[in-house]
């Protein structure tokens, strides 16, 4: 009788991976940010008038959306890793 793996995302490996795929999305969302304000004069100039408030709610609302949705897909790629063995 085979022995009870645990699940992935349990074990301390897992919790770093996750954080992995968070840090990922982070760095994407910083970067998604930047490209938006070069790319888009309207949104430079919203941050430019509204002040340091605006632009740190702009940049944490980024980083948090990507981290959150990079964290997610990582949590669906470490299940069907496990399943596929």
């Amino acid at each position: 009788m085979r022995a009870k793996k645990s699940p992935s995302l349990i074990s301390p490996t897992g919790v770093i991976k996750l954080m992995t795929h968070a840090m990922m999305g982070a760095a994407l969302g910083l970067v998604f940010g930047l490209a938006l304000v070069l790319s888009n004069p309207a949104v430079a100039n919203l941050l430019n008038h509204g002040g340091d408030s605006i632009a740190a709610v702009f940049v944490v609302t980024l980083v948090t959306t990507f981290a959150i949705g990079a964290t997610l897909t990582g949590v669906v790629f470490i299940i069907t890793e496990d399943k596929e063995f």
